[in-house]
């Protein structure tokens, strides 16, 4: 594919984020998309068979700009357990704020988590692979001690996940003693010593 081609489908999952965000999914035709991105209907449909597909083109979209920031994270020249601590916020942040941007597509988010999970697969594969390298690197660094780094991960990412809607809803917050008791569970467990 040309880079325009890739530039096009861009340009028409951006507006239609913008128009999903403003007048919410079930209020925007493919008929708006395609005048708000100043292309045919003809083209929009040579994208995207629905406005479904599209839909899941601007969850996959944020999807991957969040995986490229947590990227970044795992790159970092910081100690394994900082570097995990720092993974989880931005990542619950960053969550919070692709939802928070997308206004009534919020609703969407809430009323059909299946639809969200669809996109997300990619990125849940992803986002248990940049955990892992992580552990793998506390390992290697002697900070952690974890028997299957696979497991851990996958763990985690599950445990994230199922933090993304009360953080999101702002049930759990981001006080510096819940960041600590967060910090202690993941890295003391329950179990006294």
């Amino acid at each position: 594919m040309s880079i325009n081609v890739f530039k096009t489908r861009d340009v028409l999952v951006e507006v239609a984020r913008q128009l999903f965000a403003r007048l919410g999914f079930n209020n925007t035709t493919m008929n708006d998309i395609a005048q708000a991105s100043n292309k045919g209907r003809r083209t929009l449909y040579t994208y995207f068979k629905s406005k479904d597909d599209i839909l899941l083109a601007v969850i996959e979209s944020e999807m991957d700009q969040l995986c490229n920031t947590l990227s970044d994270i795992v790159m970092l020249e910081l100690p394994a357990d900082e570097k995990l601590i720092t993974f989880l916020y931005t990542r619950l942040d960053t969550m919070k704020m692709i939802v928070a941007r997308n206004g009534t597509i919020r609703a969407d988010f809430f009323r059909d988590i299946w639809r969200v999970e669809k996109a997300r697969k990619n990125f849940n594969l992803q986002e248990s692979i940049l955990i892992k390298k992580i552990l793998d690197d506390g390992i290697a660094e002697g900070i952690f001690d974890v028997p299957d780094t696979e497991s851990t991960a996958y763990i985690i990412h599950s445990v994230l996940r199922g933090l993304d809607v009360p953080y999101i809803r702002g049930k759990m917050g981001d006080s510096e003693s819940e960041r600590d008791n967060v910090m202690n569970l993941f890295f003391n467990g329950i179990k006294k010593k």
